[in-house]
């Protein structure tokens, strides 16, 4: 079984509404209103950062981000966005400040483009942006609830700048192997070779990787671990969260990955030249990269913790 590790403090510890129109990031926030000083929305966006418990949701699109936080929703003590009519109830949908994964691509794509690395040191880092941002994620929030989590897949090259935007964030990102993200992504993006599929996925686990010594609180969960132990890991993550009671272990089903897993093994032993061929490619280009981040491409199974920090 493999296991989620949580990085804090730079150290390894055991109603229907419309959604909003968005044309694209803004370069700067609004800090103040007319003359200096704070309207009613910057009044609300600074009561919700200071308030509330902010829970952000990240990793590759397919590496099992919604089936997570709709578990994680449950709690009655977490809000998760709802309501939204976007896709998949994404934050990054729902907001002008930080650019979609759409615009550096979209899914398979977004973490090669350096663009799509944000952190503390970009102009996006300001209290006004916090406030901002809050705003017009509140509307589907029950802002009654102490936890408010946004989920959006490109949080995982993003979490510097969030932690900038919100000081106190926790952050939760989920890693699925490469083989069965590759795989799924694929079925979207028909055209896109799967090298470049791979090369995605490396690249967006080769930033989360050196990232995590700049934050403080932030858990890395294999997704593997959490539908071979859905009970004992939604329990850790509450603990660690600080929420009462049990995370209610509904929609994580542990066949998820079977047909890529299966389509995967054909592949290796195929009896048509080019389709085994390419399998070796994949396999001599990939599997030490693979490795370092806790898979293997021949042993599906393998599955180890993701690499800390202090490991170089």
């Amino acid at each position: 079984m493999c296991a989620h590790v949580t990085y804090r403090s730079h150290t390894i510890c055991p109603a229907q509404r419309a959604a909003p129109r968005h044309t694209g990031p803004r370069q700067e926030g609004e800090r103040m209103g007319a003359h200096g000083q704070r309207g009613p929305a910057q009044r609300l966006g600074r009561s919700l950062v200071d308030t509330h418990e902010f829970v952000f949701v990240g990793g590759l699109h397919r590496s099992g981000t919604s089936p997570f936080a709709a578990t994680l929703a449950r709690h009655p003590e977490v809000s998760g966005l709802s309501s939204t009519g976007v896709k998949e109830d994404e934050g990054q949908h729902l907001q002008d400040v930080l650019p979609a994964a759409r615009v550096h691509g979209g899914a398979g794509r977004f973490a090669l483009d350096p663009g799509a690395h944000l952190t503390e040191d970009s102009p996006l880092a300001t209290e006004a942006n916090a406030e901002r941002m809050a705003v017009q994620w509140a509307p589907y929030w029950d802002l009654a609830r102490p936890f408010l989590m946004e989920k959006s897949p490109p949080t995982i090259v993003r979490t510097r700048l969030l932690q900038a935007l919100f000081p106190r964030a926790r952050f939760v990102i989920m890693v699925r192997h490469p083989v069965v993200v590759t795989l799924s992504t694929r079925k979207w993006r028909k055209t896109a070779s799967l090298a470049s599929l791979f090369d995605n996925w490396f690249a967006a686990h080769q930033t989360l990787f050196g990232d995590l010594g700049r934050l403080t609180d932030v858990q890395v969960l294999k997704y593997e671990h959490l539908v071979q132990a859905p009970r004992p890991t939604l329990a850790g993550l509450a603990d660690w969260l600080g929420l009462h009671g049990e995370v209610p272990a509904v929609g994580i089903h542990a066949d998820a990955s079977a047909g890529y897993e299966e389509l995967w093994q054909r592949w290796a032993g195929s009896r048509v030249p080019w389709r085994r061929a390419e399998y070796a490619r994949l396999v001599e280009r990939y599997e030490t990269r693979a490795n370092a981040f806790g898979y293997s491409l021949t042993d599906l199974a393998a599955c180890e913790a993701f690499p800390s920090p202090t490991e170089v």
